[in-house]
């Protein structure tokens, strides 16, 4: 028994040693350097023998994406202590100036998890809301959509829309359902997944924009204007008070 365990246990931190490689990499040279056999070099082994760990390259990126979105969902759980309770706007906030940051900081970690076709980083599995938004949030985003329900005006939806909206609705009603996060029934009706997807859609926009600095004209002070952009969607859901 004792020996199961030793290996159980070496299987486990050589998983480990290949994930942080594959993270160097990344983070060092790009996602084009991040291959078993370069990572098989560093760790002294055969290429073969990584497949007893990850069936492909596209498995590997995929654990990889998953590491990346932990790491992220914690730092911005982190941030999220920081603000009080009963302060929603302020989480709102904390939230998405916090994934800005990071982004920033983390150029390479977020092309691959955010700006790479899922065909590309094995992250399209076919699960239910299994695209980067839900990867990433669904610890952080369950809280507050829950919160949501009854803090912000949740009427914008366009009726043409709810039948493109339902889909969605069902994704991320499963997600939280497969995490075991409880969420009321009014937090994933269409108007909630309306606001979540114009935020999304926003501040996802301007931050890859930022990262990649692509901004159509000159932009001197990007905080400025992502500032701006806070206050607005806050003010489109009522929150300006």
């Amino acid at each position: 028994m004792s020996e199961i365990t030793r290996r159980e246990r070496m299987r486990v931190e050589t998983d480990l040693e290949i994930r942080q490689h594959a993270r160097r990499l990344l983070v060092a040279e790009g996602r084009e350097a991040v291959t078993l056999r370069a990572i098989a070099r560093e760790l002294g082994i055969t290429a073969p023998a990584l497949y007893r760990y990850y069936d492909s390259r596209e498995d590997m990126l995929r654990q990889l994406c998953v590491d990346i979105c932990d790491d992220l969902a914690d730092e911005l759980n982190r941030a999220l202590e920081e603000v009080g309770e009963d302060d929603y706007r302020e989480k709102l906030f904390t939230v998405c100036r916090g994934f800005r940051r990071w982004a920033l900081g983390h150029p390479r970690e977020f092309t691959l998890v955010f700006a790479s076709p899922a065909d590309e980083t094995g992250t399209d599995t076919g699960e239910p809301a299994q695209d980067q938004l839900g990867s990433v949030f669904l610890r952080v985003i369950g809280p507050l959509m829950s919160e949501g329900a009854t803090q912000v005006v949740n009427e914008g939806a366009p009726s043409d829309l709810h039948n493109d909206l339902a889909p969605n609705q069902e994704a991320l009603a499963a997600a939280f359902t497969i995490k075991g996060i409880e969420v009321p029934e009014e937090a994933t009706g269409p108007h909630a997944v309306y606001f979540l997807l114009r935020w999304w859609i926003r501040i996802y926009g301007h931050v890859a924009l930022e990262v990649f600095r692509r901004f159509p004209f000159d932009v001197a002070h990007a905080d400025r204007l992502f500032e701006s952009l806070l206050t607005e969607l806050t003010q489109d859901v009522g929150l300006d008070g």
